[in-house]
């Protein structure tokens, strides 16, 4: 009998139903019971990884220690649990083909013909598998991207299928997440839209055992008893998720309904302990009710679609939380920011972040913000692409450099202040190389980061990025006063810049939102949001005075 425990969560009926919000919170209640636990995602689409997929397609790509480009979701599961995830935790249907493929052309299936079933299904159960046999985990999570019915899908459900037949019973469940729409014209919630996805899985050979069910509307006791019966689940498998004010209230509502209870019964393991959430509970009440409110301006070229920089969002919640106080974003897209508009559309901002991003697309936008920030001394913070227009932008208005540019943007620029890595140079290929993953980064001591950092002077950080701070400009932009106050040693390339005349004033080449947890906000979001607080207290007495 394996030590380990699978839990898969399917979805029905819609897509973006949250699907990765549900597998967060029921790790999240298991933790917090003691059992070790971990979730995976298998995403469909052919793409190797999320690296070279539009924000707008799919939202941001997120980026993990070892790393991996991944989806959305690892963001969740790592903000809700706190606990590292890996290129382990993230396969699309592309790893899973490439793998195979490599594998005939090697000739490791001796002259078989190779086909979805079985070698298909046999990668895609052998990578479900890799953390269960780590000896890590109690319990394994996988969440399986898409909707029950889709084509892509097929393999992944028919892989699940063998792996619960495999694993015997109580040692793998499937819960079922779908919608019941409300129809306000017949004024009631409809449930056969559930029926047929349930009915779909069912065709593949998969019955669910956990019934999820998101709503508008309090689902009745009636309901939920049509639902069991024609759903083949017991009434108390029928678990209902409404709409909640944040995802962070989704654990302590799961709980309510019972779903950890539900899902232990179900895979044999003792339910005898409450799940500790006074931490989650204290964060969320400070969340829920702050003592004050601030409002940042966050600019980005792909602000239409919140995902783009689910992250960072996310983010300033965990900050916000720590410091007690309302992070009112207000995304402005960089194109829109002209030179005649720009003190207009930085108005009643009390903090500005520029956003990473790639492409020229928006770029002196992003540099008016910052000369607005620099020159105001409005609390900025520049990640990634926003340091870069940091540098930029100070090298073409303190220094002098007028046609100051980055080589991504401009290949003939005569001051090129960001350019390629000469390991860069050579890259054809787009996807997974770049400077991926945990670099470590020195801090200089008695800096303003140093203290954000609460005096820590090495850290590690998570990047994702091609372009780099040119060093043949460090000393001429140093002396007239920016100062690098983080750099990579093994590599000389630049982490960190500061202003030491402004009051806060920080560019970094990384990714810091990538590491902030409900349990341990990023003390570069805590910094800034701290001192968007201070800067808004001084603007308030100074109109006062």
């Amino acid at each position: 009998m394996p030590d380990t425990k699978y839990v898969f969560v399917t979805g029905g009926v819609t897509s973006s139903l949250g699907k990765g919000i549900i597998a967060a919170s029921l790790a999240k209640l298991l933790q917090a019971r003691g059992y070790k636990t971990t979730i995976q995602k298998l995403d469909p689409y052919i793409n190797v990884d999320p690296g070279t997929l539009n924000p707008y397609e799919h939202g941001e790509c997120y980026v993990t220690d070892d790393g991996a480009e991944t989806d959305l979701d690892l963001g969740h599961y790592e903000r809700f649990l706190n606990v590292k995830t890996s290129q382990a935790n993230n396969v699309t249907t592309g790893r899973i083909y490439q793998s195979v493929i490599e594998k005939e052309r090697r000739g490791e299936f001796l002259g078989k013909t190779v086909q979805v079933v079985p070698h298909i299904t046999n990668e895609i159960k052998e990578r479900i598998q890799i953390l269960g046999n780590s000896g890590e985990y109690d319990i394994v999570i996988t969440e399986i991207g898409g909707t029950v019915g889709d084509i892509e899908s097929l393999p992944y459900i028919e892989a699940v299928r063998q792996l619960l037949w495999e694993l015997g019973d109580n040692n793998g469940i499937v819960i079922h997440l779908t919608l019941v729409p409300y129809l306000s014209a017949a004024g009631e919630l409809k449930t056969k839209p559930t029926q047929h996805s349930v009915k779909t899985l069912m065709e593949s050979g998969i019955k669910a055992d956990i019934l999820v069910c998101r709503t508008e509307h309090e689902l009745s006791d009636d309901i939920k008893q049509k639902l069991a019966l024609f759903c083949n689940v017991k009434k108390e498998a029928v678990i209902q998720s409404i709409d909640a004010s944040t995802i962070y209230d989704v654990p302590v509502m799961m709980q309510d309904e019972g779903l950890d209870t539900v899902a232990l019964q179900k895979l044999g393991l003792p339910d005898n302990t409450v799940p500790d959430l006074d931490q989650w509970n204290e964060f969320l009440d400070r969340h829920k009710h702050p003592k004050s409110e601030v409002t940042i301006g966050l600019i980005g070229k792909y602000v239409e679609l919140q995902d783009s920089y689910k992250s960072i969002l996310e983010s300033f919640i965990h900050a916000g939380a720590i410091n007690e106080v309302k992070v009112n974003i207000r995304p402005i897209h960089s194109e829109h920011i002209t030179a005649k508009n720009f003190e207009e559309k930085m108005k009643g901002l009390q903090g500005i972040l520029v956003a990473p991003g790639f492409g020229e697309r928006g770029i002196e936008g992003k540099i008016k913000a910052v000369r607005y920030a620099r020159e105001n001394n409005i609390p900025f913070l520049g990640i990634c692409l926003g340091m870069q227009m940091a540098v930029i932008e100070f090298a073409r208005n303190v220094v002098g450099l007028k046609d100051a540019n980055s080589t991504e943007m401009d290949g003939g620029t005569e001051h090129p202040v960001i350019s390629l890595m000469e390991a860069q140079k050579s890259v054809t290929n787009k996807g997974g190389t770049m400077r991926l993953g945990a670099w470590d980064c020195e801090i200089l001591e008695g800096t303003l980061v140093h203290k954000v950092y609460h005096g820590q002077t090495s850290i590690s950080e998570r990047h994702r990025h091609r372009y780099e701070f040119n060093n043949d400009y460090k000393e001429e932009l140093e002396k007239a006063g920016m100062l690098a106050s983080g750099i990579n040693k093994e590599t000389g390339l630049v982490e960190i810049i500061e202003l030491p005349s402004h009051p806060w004033f920080i560019g970094v080449q990384y990714h810091p939102e990538y590491k902030s947890t409900v349990a341990s906000p990023h003390p570069l979001f805590v910094g800034f949001v701290k001192a968007v607080l201070l800067h808004k207290r001084q603007q308030t007495n100074a109109s006062l005075a």
